[in-house]
């Protein structure tokens, strides 16, 4: 039916975040939209997709496979192929080279559902044997299909299925009852069998064990009560230039928020959904304080040592600007006490309830790197993670050091135990067609994109299970 031609009850608008984020992932709003009616109210759940979240742990071996080897046998590896909805193949898996063997085991591998099939039980998963070469020239062997549910058939009854049986290599074989001996899925040769009439098969390939598990997703560990406990910490030294004037990056005018309250408001705004409380600590670094000029690299900005947190978003906000008008911006750049002092909170809950995010805003070069850097990797070990957005025109150079994607960030001999850190140039999301929300969307996106996987990496080599949900 064309939408136009329904009648209209009411709307809604709600983020995603306040949906997962809500008790029991269950959220009622009132619907709105027709001036002087009551239009009711909307009850919304989120509920992720299962199929695509399983892990597939599988080992196969092989029996009786062709001779490609003129001086030896043959060194075999298998290749997954998961099909596509045109009718294509896609590399998923390929297995390690055994070599000079035609019964090969190979080692038990792991791969996602959504890599092998998609989430779709019943496509076809084609597997090609090689014979490994040294100048990459790799022979055929043969091939076989089967899917996802025939592999699974072989966990539960204990058997594996004969794939080909005069059908070929896309054929269906039938379940072990366990009088006979166990299928197994033939490998075969096209080629072959077309040029020799007496061909059977290139050998058999046995499953000899499928087993699966449910992967644990970020949602997972929310719905079961970890609270994400979101951390602010804001540049305040003398290279931002003076807050009164247009030029520095703490200037706002009346139709334009600063580079730091923009970039505040984007990721705050996300990450606040996931933060039950929504009770933020707020720090200032690097400025002088009154009344003694005293220089700070951890000072609360609502100006309360005992609690430093804001109320919402807007509360750090409106905190900020008053700290800007009471504090004196000075130096150096020191990130170290602040990553400290979150770190020191993270520590006091290390059983997977709380996960602690710093967000941290500056203009330019660390002044405390080797501590800086001691500290992360201090960090690392516990349950937070550190995002710095980097505003200005500097170089941020050290910036990319931290954010350890492609080096893990080191210190006297000691490596990160997960990369922690999450680096973006506010200028990269400065949208020249004056469109600020979206590029705010984008900032916000890209700058959050690593927290899940980041708090999945600690709950697993802590072996930390998310609880179950309340009914």
């Amino acid at each position: 039916a064309v939408l136009g031609a329904q009648d209209f009850l009411g709307q809604a608008f709600v983020a995603l975040g306040e949906v997962i984020g809500s008790q029991r992932g269950r959220l009622e709003r009132a619907l709105t939209g027709v001036p002087g009616k009551r239009c009711g109210t909307i009850l919304l759940l989120a509920e992720e997709l299962s199929n695509c979240r399983d892990i597939v742990t599988m080992q196969l071996c092989a029996n009786k496979l062709d001779k490609k080897d003129f001086f030896g046998k043959s060194d075999p590896f298998l290749v997954f192929y998961r099909s596509n909805e045109d009718g294509t193949f896609t590399i998923c898996h390929k297995t390690e080279v055994v070599k000079n063997t035609l019964n090969p085991v190979w080692q038990p591998f792991t791969i996602p559902v959504r890599a092998l099939c998609n989430g779709d039980y019943d496509r076809t998963v084609k597997i090609d044997v090689y014979d490994w070469d040294r100048d990459g020239s790799h022979d055929f062997i043969g091939e076989f299909a089967t899917s996802y549910r025939e592999l699974s058939r072989a966990q539960s009854q204990f058997t594996v299925y004969e794939v080909g049986r005069g059908a070929g290599a896309g054929g269906r074989g039938a379940p072990h009852t366990g009088a006979d001996p166990p299928l197994r899925p033939q490998v075969l040769n096209p080629r072959k069998k077309c040029k020799k009439k007496k061909y059977v098969n290139s050998g058999t390939v046995t499953l000899l064990s499928f087993s699966v598990e449910s992967e644990f997703t970020f949602v997972d560990y929310i719905r079961g009560g970890t609270q994400l406990n979101f951390t602010v910490a804001i540049d305040f030294t003398a290279s931002n230039g003076m807050p009164s004037q247009p030029t520095s990056l703490h200037y706002a005018s009346p139709y334009q928020l600063s580079a730091y309250a923009l970039a505040l408001k984007a990721v705050g705004e996300i990450i606040q959904d996931y933060d039950s409380d929504k009770l933020f600590p707020a720090y200032g670094f690097g400025a002088k304080l009154p009344p003694d000029g005293k220089i700070s690299h951890q000072f609360p900005l609502n100006n309360n040592a005992d609690n430093p947190s804001c109320a919402g978003i807007e509360g750090v906000l409106e905190s900020y600007l008053q700290s800007l008008r009471t504090v004196q911006l000075y130096g150096p750049t020191n990130f170290a006490p602040v990553i400290n002092q979150v770190a020191g909170a993270a520590a006091q809950v290390t059983d997977g309830s709380q996960y602690h995010v710093l967000l941290i805003i500056t203009d330019g070069v660390i002044s405390d790197m080797l501590q800086t850097k001691e500290a992360i990797v201090t960090a690392s070990a516990l349950p937070m993670s550190i995002i710095i957005v980097g505003v200005g025109p500097a170089e941020f150079e050290a910036m990319e050091e931290l954010d350890g994607d492609e080096v893990r960030v080191s210190s006297r001999g000691r490596y990160a135990e997960r990369d922690i850190v999450q680096f973006v140039p506010f200028r990269d999301y400065v949208d020249d067609s004056g469109n600020q929300v979206l590029s705010m969307a984008r900032l916000a996106k890209d700058v959050l994109a690593e927290i899940p996987e980041q708090l999945l990496s600690y709950m697993k080599t802590r072996d930390i299970k998310p609880r179950r949900a309340d009914p």
